[in-house]
């Protein structure tokens, strides 16, 4: 059954999505991201997760996206801060699992998570910096409203330059 873009929430970060992350962390999924992370990477990761989500000082959050009326998430996205080009920003990534792709979670799961950090009244902007050759996560950021603003070096995994593009949503358009 196809799911339209009505159908997904956000839901908290907790310590139970390990998991999910597991499953998120499929060489499909992490293909443009540097291939899978280690079991050690993973509980790390997990850990830094569980911490964002329950800080509420607006550095952030992470969630798990699922369908509504189903309980089994489909997907990871959140926001963080961080400092690009000499400015204050959040940044945004998601992953959706491979069983889920291309049904339209993603971007509406993107509007959903930037709805969270317009609510902060923390930055102006969020940015997202997917791979130039990822076609499905630039397709997001088109649909979400973002703006494209070029291509960019980033380190990620850390140590690790990406070829990026670098996407703009202005959360407050009207300051």
């Amino acid at each position: 059954m196809k799911r339209t873009a009505a159908s997904v929430r956000i839901e908290p970060w907790s310590d139970s999505d390990l998991e999910l992350l597991r499953r998120a962390n499929a060489p499909e999924l992490m293909d443009h991201l540097g291939g899978p992370e280690s079991e050690e990477q993973l509980i790390g990761r997990h850990g830094r997760y569980v911490a964002l989500s329950a800080d509420r000082t607006g550095r952030g959050r992470m969630f798990r996206i699922a369908l509504t009326g189903e309980a089994e998430a489909v997907g990871t996205i959140g926001f963080w801060e961080r400092t690009w080009q000499g400015q204050e920003v959040y940044e945004t990534g998601w992953a959706v699992l491979a069983g889920f792709q291309g049904r339209g979670i993603a971007s509406a799961a993107t509007v959903a998570v930037a709805g969270q950090a317009r609510a902060e009244h923390r930055h102006r902007y969020l940015h997202a910096y997917p791979s130039v050759a990822n076609g499905a996560s630039n397709g997001v950021c088109r649909k979400a409203g973002f703006t494209l603003l070029g291509e960019c070096e980033v380190e990620y995994p850390p140590g690790h330059p990406l070829l990026t593009n670098d996407w703009r949503l202005d959360l407050h358009p009207d300051q």
